[in-house]
């Protein structure tokens, strides 16, 4: 199985590289500058296209749209949440998930299965509102119903589209006092990408395969 690991070179995408990899998969790697990555900045239409050139038409089983930022954390709403700030922000968590996939659906549709895992958060889900983290929040969001609206486009070519909270975990972003270890959501989350197919495509799941609320 060959997978392509956006924002690998750390955090979850690095946990996901290391299992995937021990499960036998050929991971493809990418981060924006990292000697033994694959260069991607997700942010750029011409990082992307080169990606895809390089790849030179390789069939990929699966894609990980796992590239991420938390810029808006801690912001302020009475001075905080700048405009260049939400347009960076958007530019990875959104963007970045539109124009990695729109560039690598024709290896996609050359692999076995193909499958596509959006990491997205249950601060996506409008039923958890406890205000703050408006960019995050809403960039979530909006990767959510991209890849709710990406499954129902990709289904009649044999694609599949999943969603998924990887759980609090202890990363940079999630913070030493997250509940879960990298390798536990990665674990999790290369269970889910094994589970993923056309009967549950368009679903979003927790790291350890609850349906999550929209």
């Amino acid at each position: 199985m060959r997978i392509l690991i956006t924002g690998a070179n750390r955090g979850i995408g690095a946990a996901l590289d290391r299992e995937l990899t021990a499960r036998c998969a050929e991971v493809i790697g990418t981060a924006r500058n990292h000697p033994d990555y694959q260069p991607l900045d997700v942010t750029q239409p011409a990082s992307v296209a080169a990606l895809a050139e390089r790849l030179d038409g390789a069939p990929l089983d699966a894609l990980i749209c796992n590239a991420g930022v938390y810029l808006d954390k801690g912001q302020a709403l009475a001075d905080g949440y700048p405009a260049q700030m939400w347009a960076d922000e958007f530019a990875v968590n959104v963007t970045g998930v539109f124009l990695s996939v729109q560039a690598l659906l024709p290896n996609l549709r050359q692999g076995s299965a193909p499958r596509i895992m959006i990491i997205s958060s249950q601060m996506a889900s409008h039923t958890r509102a406890p205000g703050g983290s408006y960019i995050y929040r809403a960039s979530k969001a909006a990767a959510l119903n991209l890849g709710r609206n990406l499954a129902t486009d990709l289904k009649p070519m044999g694609i599949a589209v999943g969603i998924y909270h990887p759980g609090w975990v202890q990363t940079d972003m999630g913070g030493t006092a997250a509940e879960i270890t990298p390798e536990m959501a990665a674990r999790g989350l290369a269970d889910r990408l094994e589970a993923l197919g056309p009967g549950n495509t368009g679903c979003f799941e927790t790291w350890d395969g609850q349906p999550h609320a929209y």
